[in-house]
């Protein structure tokens, strides 16, 4: 069954009024385009990675070293989309966080603000993107990942990546570790993921009996 914009296209909905380029934690999806597992399998409830795979990931470990002023959490690739947690912090503070390596009790400091706060000296946005908000994060994320994966592949243009991403503003520590045992537990939950392609057959199949 082919891939229906109109059934199971989620839009994101942005804060607004919210400042996405403030110190706060943030919990993105990222899904590929027209739901296309690019990314590897699931195979006994764990990611099995392929060279598309490999190259996203190593494309989200260097973030950090295109804005240093950003560290990553727990992060999960998985067939056709990716789960991750950003972390901006105070310009000039750098951050090395990775669940790769010994995940550190972040400051409450780190947290978003419960309410929304536009900051004086807004800068100058490039393409309508905010320099290193969580937009012009993702963009560059997707901008390189691409350029590898198709010189890899030698396919000029391919499309990797949806348009949009989904972002959620993570307010406490409960709700960060909630978040990272989500991502973690992803793969296991693979065959009831509303992302897996094999449950967009039964959507679309309820869809018709309404």
């Amino acid at each position: 069954m082919s891939y229906n914009p109109n059934i199971h296209h989620r839009r994101s909905i942005r804060l607004k009024g919210y400042d996405y380029s403030q110190q706060g934690a943030y919990f993105v999806t990222i899904c590929t385009y027209q739901r296309n597992c690019l990314f590897g399998e699931i195979v006994d409830d764990e990611m099995k990675l392929n060279t598309n795979g490999e190259i996203t990931r190593g494309s989200w470990l260097s973030i950090p070293r295109h804005f240093q002023n950003v560290g990553l959490d727990e992060f999960v690739i998985m067939p056709n989309h990716l789960h991750g947690i950003i972390i901006i912090a105070e310009e000039g503070e750098a951050l090395a966080i990775s669940n790769d390596q010994n995940q550190q009790k972040l400051s409450s400091q780190c947290f978003a603000p419960t309410t929304p706060t536009t900051p004086t000296g807004e800068k100058i946005k490039i393409n309508g993107t905010k320099p290193q908000s969580l937009a012009a994060i993702i963009q560059n994320y997707k901008s390189v990942s691409t350029r590898q994966i198709n010189r890899i592949n030698k396919d000029k243009g391919n499309v990797i990546w949806q348009r949009n991403y989904h972002e959620h503003i993570i307010r406490s520590e409960e709700a960060l570790n909630n978040i990272r045992q989500y991502i973690v537990n992803n793969p296991i939950n693979w065959l009831d993921d509303e992302e897996n392609p094999a449950n967009f057959q039964i959507m679309q199949v309820l869809s018709h009996k309404k």
